[in-house]
């Protein structure tokens, strides 16, 4: 019998799964967690009218989504006060971010991220054979001097940095991020991942057209929008930039369903305003619930919180692991030293009293076990 014949890239790489979703621990558990904080969902859900215009949509599923998005991306364009032609609508940031990497990275091109960032990037540049170059955080902040620093060094054909940052919550003022851009290498591409963009404070976006050729920015409906499961994104960039994308995006990536859903979300403002005012009230009570137990949570600028256990990762690690088991799901940073910490989603009040609730426990058997 013959076997399918790998390139050498794919059988050099693990088969890995870059995160470890909720399901699949509460099938190794055997029942289901009480609260859902671990993923940065946004818990408060979608706006009611694209879960309308989603339900309206179901109906005619039997025929493909528009493979241009084009009511979606005049919608978005006139949002932003672009050109359509600056906008390119994917499966999420993850899609694209998929996307951008097949179009510019080759085996032993290097790119540059911070140690501990968000690491879909990095799966899909060794996907692609490219090579990883690290530098640290510094006071738990992605460091755009260090970023640009070492794409210098390097050769770098991408820069990833995330603003506001997962998994720590911080971000930089937009118009810092531009001065910085000063030092970005000649042929490098900063690519700006604003996942969590409408939760930060005003002047959090980067004041930079989109015909800049040197940035690509990435955008989604996954979080504020409350519309995850739904799998769609978008970026905005230089028309010949986006237009290289239809090269190799799958055209018929975005269903009909999400594209009728993130429609709806994004002309329903009044929702996005109830949403980022429960994002900052659960911010509140999550740091609340840190003091009260001695820990620390850090200044957020997104829809969760990162709460500074005070110790190693191992311990932070038995905390986590503490909350598991009482049925919180949470989860925590897996470099150093942002690894100190949990992370904690913002959710409604009876899921962060069920936090509430558990951490003490958790903690005294993290105490216990050193």
């Amino acid at each position: 019998m013959s076997n399918a014949r790998y390139t050498p890239l794919t059988q050099s790489l693990p088969a890995t799964v870059p995160f470890v979703g909720p399901e699949t621990q509460e099938r190794a558990r055997g029942s289901a967690f009480e609260a859902r904080l671990g993923a940065n969902e946004n818990i408060f859900g979608p706006s009611p009218k694209a879960i309308s215009a989603m339900q309206e949509a179901v109906g005619g599923c039997w025929m493909y989504g528009d493979p241009e998005n084009y009511d979606l991306r005049q919608a978005l364009a006139t949002h932003h006060g672009v050109s359509a032609q600056n906008i390119v609508v994917g499966e999420g940031i993850d899609g694209l971010l998929g996307y951008l990497v097949r179009l510019l990275i080759s085996p032993g091109d290097s790119v540059v991220t911070s140690l501990g960032a968000y690491p879909t990037f990095n799966y899909h540049v060794s996907g692609f054979g490219g090579v990883i170059h690290t530098v640290p955080y510094v006071d738990d902040h992605e460091d755009p001097a260090s970023l640009f620093a070492k794409a210098a060094e390097v050769g770098a054909k991408i820069v990833y940095l995330a603003n506001p940052d997962n998994p720590m919550g911080s971000y930089h003022r937009g118009e810092d991020i531009v001065a910085a851009m000063d030092h970005l290498p000649e042929g490098c591409l900063l690519l700006l991942d604003e996942a969590y963009v409408e939760c930060a404070p005003e002047g959090t976006a980067a004041p930079v057209s989109c015909d800049d050729p040197r940035l690509i920015r990435m955008r989604t409906f996954s979080k504020a929008y409350g519309m995850a499961g739904a799998r769609i994104g978008y970026a905005m960039a230089a028309p010949d930039l986006i237009s290289a994308f239809n090269k190799v995006r799958n055209h018929f990536g975005v269903n009909r369903i999400a594209q009728a859903g993130a429609l709806a979300a994004l002309k329903d403002d009044a929702w996005l305003d109830h949403v980022l005012k429960q994002i900052s009230i659960a911010r509140d009570r999550i740091g609340d619930i840190a003091r009260d137990n001695g820990l620390t949570a850090l200044p957020s600028a997104t829809n969760f919180v990162a709460i500074d256990c005070g110790a190693d990762a191992g311990f932070a690690k038995r905390v986590l692991d503490g909350l598991i088991s009482q049925g919180i799901f949470a989860r925590m940073p897996f470099a150093a030293p942002q690894n100190r910490c949990i992370r904690i989603s913002c959710g409604p009040q009876v899921d962060l009293d069920a936090f509430a609730a558990a951490l003490p426990a958790a903690l005294q058997s993290a105490q216990s076990a050193k």
